[in-house]
């Protein structure tokens, strides 16, 4: 099937052929060099033993063949129940459709399992978040069941033996589902609800990507090595505002577009040249997308006013076309554009054989980067409270960035992705937590006039947290959030001997505001997203002579973004492809 304004190839033999918006790069075939590099990363990346063996692949396949079951069965109860004529409940069918990573074929051992479950058009759709759900949590093998409803794209998380699934659900506009059902092509968004459109468009992309790329077996190994670097660097997820795997899919498939001929060490390296010269917000696509006409949201600059505000838009291949970086923050974004800095100094030094691949992958010490830090904190009695507390405030931490960077004094907040057990509590028997650590590094400019004062930004984050709580009906007694500022200096010991674990004191010490000395001054940074400022530049030992206090209030407005008119827009998208001709 040929795409709208894609490039496509020519009768002629000496065209190269166009996999993408534009040509390519370079169509240059591997050389042996290239090979004995491409062999030490497959070996480096083996040793980190993160990809599944063929019984755990097996074990995989088969609980999607349980869950297929399960759904038609069903189907079937509830056409009984709607009291359907016999021949269309014969023919009703029902399918699922895995996407994400594991679709992709990049998943990493013991990721989670991202599955569409389709049905006919004439079925209500609270029924598969009621109904199908009770059937689901009656399996013996199913454990941590929950709904989450009121999420984007409504979903099922739970634990099928021991596999993480996320199941969302989608209605397409006919009678019956087929085996051969093709979700790609665009009549199957029109007349159904933006809810199910946004279900769908979960297999639709990673679908489509893979009909997008020159060579699928070059573009899974690629997209394991990111992958695993961008976990391994803290800049893997989504809902903290960092990349997500669709993101990170559609950066790797771009590279394998201009460079098709080329092997896993020079896609590697390309990968990190590319997009540590990257001019954002110019947007990274895959092809041009057609509007349907079906008014559903599009992403275009051009035409929407809030497009115009993405720092760092990756646009999805697929109708409707959306941006799956929305959530990058200032913050984010200068952590996530460091990094590619870092990779690309690293790979450079391979090529020169002054480094090797473990050097690639070598793990940030998040606890000794920063001088400031705030501790979250979410406390809960029972199990079944930690999964829906717990979910809950995790998906919102966003907020909370985004609420300290609004805090004039605050130049960049980086939540760690990992979340820790909290300390033991002596006066709580049953009560357990969990924290998040979001390091901190201050405006000296500002903070040098006044006292710092982050009271107000975290009791906002706190209240906002109970009123969803509430409103979601979620919220029972025993569920309690703190946020806390804490000085590096209290964080941990700095005398740990190699291989104990770091020591976080306990609840009541998180309440002390300490002193900074006079000798940590504190270094001046730009004005944020500055992708060339490495954020350990702010370390421990430099950072303000004040007391960081918890008691006046200080809140400030901030500046609002740049906005480009649409000339700069096209400017930027014709910019993009001169860019890369230079790589």
């Amino acid at each position: 099937m040929s795409h709208p304004n894609q490039c496509q190839a020519t009768t002629s033999s000496d065209t190269p052929k166009c996999h993408g918006l534009t040509g390519p790069i370079s169509l240059d075939l591997p050389e042996e060099a290239d090979l004995i590099q491409t062999r030490k990363l497959i070996a480096t990346v083996n040793s980190y033993r993160v990809y599944e063996n063929n019984f755990e692949q097996q074990h995989r396949e088969m609980v999607v063949k349980r869950l297929e079951s399960l759904f038609k069965e069903w189907l079937q109860e509830v056409c009984e129940e709607m009291g359907v004529p016999e021949v269309v409940k014969d023919n009703v069918g029902g399918k699922i459709f895995s996407f994400g990573s594991y679709y992709l074929g990049a998943h990493l051992k013991d990721a989670d399992i991202d599955a569409l479950f389709v049905g006919p058009g004439f079925l209500e759709r609270k029924d598969f978040f009621t109904s199908f759900y009770e059937k689901l949590k009656a399996q013996e093998a199913v454990k941590d069941i929950r709904v989450i409803k009121e999420a984007y794209v409504p979903v099922i998380k739970l634990s099928f033996e021991g596999i993480q699934i996320d199941l969302v659900f989608a209605l397409v506009a006919e009678r019956s589902v087929p085996e051969n059902l093709d979700l790609l092509n665009n009549k199957v968004v029109k007349n159904i609800g933006n809810i199910c459109v946004r279900s769908l468009n979960g297999y639709r992309v990673t679908a489509e990507i893979l009909r997008l790329v020159p060579n699928v077996h070059n573009f899974r190994l690629t997209l394991r090595v990111i992958k695993l670097w961008a976990k391994q660097r803290n800049i893997y997820s989504n809902m903290l505002g960092f990349l997500g795997g669709v993101s990170w899919a559609i950066l790797v498939a771009r590279i394998c577009q201009v460079y098709p001929n080329a092997t896993l060490s020079t896609l590697v390296t390309k990968f990190f040249k590319v997009f540590s010269m990257w001019v954002w917000p110019i947007s990274i696509r895959l092809r041009e997308v057609e509007n349907c006409d079906c008014n559903l949201p599009f992403w275009d600059p051009r035409v929407n006013l809030h497009d115009r505000y993405h720092l760092m838009p990756i646009i999805t291949p697929a109708y409707p076309p959306q941006n799956t970086s929305v959530n990058v923050s200032p913050s984010t974004f200068t952590i996530i554009t460091e990094e590619i800095q870092r990779g690309n100094a690293i790979a450079e030094e391979i090529q020169r054989k002054k480094a090797n691949w473990h050097k690639l992958f070598e793990k940030t010490d998040f606890f000794d980067k920063y001088q400031h830090y705030v501790i979250l904190e979410a406390s809960y009695t029972t199990e079944e409270q930690h999964l829906k507390w717990v979910g809950l405030v995790e998906s919102k931490i966003r907020l909370l960035v985004g609420i300290l960077e609004r805090n004039v004094h605050v130049a960049l907040a980086h939540v760690n992705p990992k979340s820790l057990p909290g300390p033991w509590k002596a006066n709580k028997k049953d009560g357990k937590s969990t924290m998040w650590i979001i390091g901190l590094v201050f405006n000296t400019e500002e903070s040098n006039k006044q006292k710092i004062d982050l009271t107000c930004s975290l009791q906002s984050f706190t209240s906002t947290i109970y009123s969803l709580a509430e409103s979601c009906k979620i919220y029972e007694e025993g569920m309690t959030i703190s946020a806390k500022y804490m000085d590096q200096d209290l964080f941990y010991s700095p005398k740990l001997k190699p291989g104990v674990t770091r020591q976080f004191p306990a609840t009541e010490a998180l309440c002390y505001t300490p002193t900074v000395s006079a000798a940590k001054q504190g270094t001046k940074r730009k004005e944020l997203p500055q992708s060339e400022m490495p954020a350990k530049k702010f370390k421990a030992h430099k950072v303000l002579n004040q007391k960081v206090r918890s008691s006046v209030p200080v809140i400030r407005a901030s500046k609002q973004p740049v906005v480009p008119q649409a000339a700069e827009l096209q400017h930027y998208e014709e910019a993009s492809s001169s860019m890369t001709t230079a790589v």
